[in-house]
C-alpha cells in the first residue's frame, strides 16, 4: 500500500509541477514568433526520441553529484523529463486554437493580461490542457526504469516494485499488482473521456 500511495502522490506532484513549468512555454510557443521557435519545440521531443535508459544513466551521474539519488525530488525530475513533450506540445496546440482577436477584445475592454489568460485563454484551451495533464499523470504512474535507477533504495513506486514482486512472489502476484496499478488509469480515462477526442489529440501535435 505504501508504494501505491507513493506512486499516486508522485504522479500528482509531477503533473502540477509540469503544469507550472510547461504551460508558460506552451503559450510562448503558440503565441510568439521568435527565432528558433521550431527548434525549441522539437527540443521537447528529444527526451522521447532516444533510448530512455541512456538518458536516465546520464541523469543519474549528475544526480549523484547533486545528492539527488534516492530522493523524492530526483524521481520527480526524472518523471518531468518524460512528460515535458506532452505538457508543451498538446497545450501549445490548444492555445493556437484560441483566436488572438478574442484576447485583444478582452484587453480593449480593460482586462489585464493575467485576467485575459485565466478567463479567456485558459477556459478555451482547457480540453487540451486536461488531455496533457492526463497523459502526464498516467505517464508518471507507469514510469519504472527511471524510478528504479534514481529512486532506490529510498523511493519505491508501484511500477518499480513490480520487478521484485514478479521474482519473489507466486505467478499470480504480478497480475494482481498490475491490475491494482491499472485502476487509477481506468478511472481517469472514464472521468475525462470526453476530452480524449481525435480533434484534441491531433490539434496538440500539429507542427
Amino acid at each position: 500500500m505504501e508504494t501505491i500511495g507513493t506512486s499516486l502522490v508522485l504522479a500528482v506532484v509531477v503533473t502540477l509541477v509540469s503544469l507550472l513549468i510547461c504551460l508558460p512555454a506552451a503559450y510562448a510557443i503558440a503565441r510568439y514568433d521568435f527565432r528558433g521557435r521550431n527548434v525549441v519545440r522539437l527540443s521537447f521531443l528529444l527526451t522521447n526520441a532516444f533510448p530512455k535508459m541512456g538518458i536516465y544513466t546520464a541523469m543519474a551521474v549528475i544526480f549523484y553529484k547533486l545528492n539527488l539519488m534516492g530522493t523524492f525530488l530526483g524521481v520527480v525530475l526524472v518523471h518531468i523529463v518524460n512528460t515535458m513533450m506532452f505538457m508543451v506540445w498538446i497545450p501549445s496546440g490548444a492555445f493556437r486554437t484560441v483566436h488572438v482577436q478574442q484576447e485583444e477584445s478582452a484587453r480593449d475592454a480593460g482586462a489585464s493580461s493575467l485576467r485575459v489568460f485565466f478567463q479567456i485563454t485558459m477556459p478555451m484551451a482547457w480540453p487540451g490542457i486536461v488531455v496533457a495533464s492526463l497523459y502526464t499523470f498516467l505517464g508518471s504512474m507507469e514510469e519504472a526504469q527511471g524510478s528504479l535507477l534514481v529512486g532506490l533504495p529510498n523511493i519505491h513506486t508501484m511500477p518499480s516494485e513490480l520487478y521484485g514482486i514478479i521474482m519473489s512472489f507466486p505467478d499470480t502476484a504480478g497480475a494482481v499488482f498490475a491490475m491494482i496499478l491499472l485502476i487509477p488509469s481506468a478511472i481517469l480515462l472514464v472521468v475525462f473521456r470526453k476530452y480524449l477526442s481525435a480533434d484534441a489529440l491531433s490539434n496538440g501535435f500539429k507542427m
